[in-house]
Parts: C-alpha cells; sequence; structure tokens
C-alpha cells in the first residue's frame, strides 16, 4: 500500500465530512516497522498531488487551506467521489 491509497482507505473508513491527519497516514504505512516519521515526505507528496487532482481538501482547525503549510488535516475531495481507491 502507498500513501494514496492509505490517505483514500482511511478517508473511505470515516464519516464523509471526516479528516485524518497525515501523521496518521504515515502510521499505516509503517505498522511493522513504527518508523512512521521517515514516511511522512511520502505522505506530503502523495497529499500534494492528490490535493492536484481534487481527491482531497487540505484544512486546519475548520479553516480550508489551499496548500499544504504547517499543520494540517486531510478531508475528502471534490473529485473523491469520482475516482475509486
Amino acid at each position: 500500500m502507498d500513501a494514496r491509497e492509505a490517505t483514500l482507505a482511511l478517508l473511505a473508513a470515516r464519516a464523509e465530512d471526516a479528516t485524518v491527519c497525515p501523521s496518521e497516514v504515515a502510521r499505516a504505512l509503517t505498522v511493522a516497522t513504527g518508523e512512521w516519521r521517515e514516511a511522512m515526505p511520502e505522505v506530503h507528496a502523495a497529499v500534494d498531488q492528490m490535493v492536484s487532482d481534487g481527491l482531497v481538501r487540505l484544512s486546519w482547525k475548520g479553516r480550508p487551506l489551499a496548500t499544504r503549510a504547517g499543520p494540517y488535516r486531510i478531508g475528502r475531495g471534490s473529485a473523491a467521489g469520482r475516482i475509486c481507491s
């Protein structure tokens, strides 16, 4: 499973308006090793691409973010229902 698949799977398992923390995605990728911090660059890169594709949206404390900067949460984007994970 890669970061894109993990992100979409975590979002699919939650309520439609729910969000996930990028560290949750990294932890899902590194269950065997526990070295989730090492997976964060992969997660950030996947999130950037998914934002560009409209699959996810970013927010922090309920406020939308246009780009990834500082702390953020990941939610379903406008194109999420049109593309299968």
